[in-house]
């Protein structure tokens, strides 16, 4: 690998990941006005029409993602959608910088799943570096604090499924592409989205309700045309920002720029600064810095798989 290729890798996850923090954003400004089914059924509608749109591009043909694993793909997808939604419905509630960071506590999740799970060997130092992680976790979430959230525990939750799905796949020791496992997860994200709206269609009382639990079970809205531009967008971001992020993984190694799916943390930091003045406070930034710096570590010991489907965000 040339040194050019390796700047090519990171330019393009650095980009993948810019845009993917734009769908957050998305999210997070409908969330107050919108069910979460109705956003994650749009966006799955839109996604998979891109997805197979730019497969045929890269590809000239679909049957890359005909694959026999395709039950343990929707198997990970059902894993990632519990996982995402529990990440969104705390976007719903909390400055964006904290929900991020909270999020980053699923590396440090895959090593202690990895011991209990797969039996595999930890050294002290990745222990330690996990350790640490958690401690960021609380200076962050504070429990027992006055300004304590339970919706802070849900980034945790979401950290947790998504280890999951990341042992699940190394459990499978799928060779699927990114491109199938992406198709396949879309189709479970759209079933599971369907299945909510039927629950939660005609809705329940939202008012004066949690943040997050009104998320959860707003009835289905007649959207504005600009809002369901920006649902569908949601769609052709996940699409867009999967490619680039595979590209960045098929042309340069994966312990490279795998590190550099940490640059979301400072795109959380920013939307929630420019659009609605938030920014942590001392021990917020310690925590932040905490948890990214025992990620990176995690990472970068454990010399990441150089399997795509590994390490990029779900579409």
């Amino acid at each position: 690998m040339t040194q050019n290729s390796a700047l090519k890798g990171i330019l393009a996850l650095v980009a993948g990941i810019a845009i993917f923090s734009v769908q957050d954003l998305i999210l997070k400004l409908i969330s107050g006005d919108y069910p979460l089914h109705q956003a994650m059924l749009i966006r799955s509608l839109t996604a998979i029409p891109c997805l197979l749109a730019i497969t045929w591009a890269f590809d000239g043909t679909l049957r890359t993602l005909v694959s026999p694993t395709w039950p343990a793909m929707l198997l990970r997808g059902l894993l990632n959608f519990l996982a995402y939604t529990l990440y969104y419905l705390a976007l719903a509630a909390l400055p964006m910088a904290t929900t991020v960071a909270l999020y980053f506590t699923a590396p440090l999740m895959i090593v202690v799943m990895s011991v209990f799970l797969l039996s595999e060997r930890v050294s002290a130092a990745r222990w330690l570096a996990v350790a640490a992680g958690f401690a960021g976790v609380l200076l962050m979430v504070r429990p027992g604090g006055e300004l304590f959230d339970w919706a802070a525990l849900l980034p945790v939750l979401c950290g947790v499924a998504y280890a999951g799905s990341m042992i699940l796949a190394r459990v499978m020791g799928t060779r699927d592409s990114a491109a199938a496992m992406a198709f396949w997860g879309n189709l479970a994200f759209l079933a599971c989205a369907a299945a909510l709206a039927l629950v939660y269609g005609r809705g329940g009382n939202a008012e004066g309700v949690h943040p997050s639990l009104a998320f959860l079970t707003r009835g289905w809205v007649w959207p504005s045309t600009w809002d369901l531009f920006l649902m569908a967008s949601c769609g052709v971001i996940a699409a867009v920002g999967l490619t680039l992020l595979t590209q960045a993984y098929r042309i340069a190694q994966a312990s490279i720029v795998a590190p550099f799916e940490f640059s979301f943390a400072f795109w959380g930091i920013l939307w929630g600064w420019l659009i609605w003045g938030d920014l942590p406070d001392a021990l917020g930034w310690l925590g932040i810095a905490t948890i990214v710096a025992a990620g990176v570590y995690v990472l970068r010991s454990e010399g990441v798989s150089d399997s795509p489907s590994d390490a990029v965000k779900q579409a």
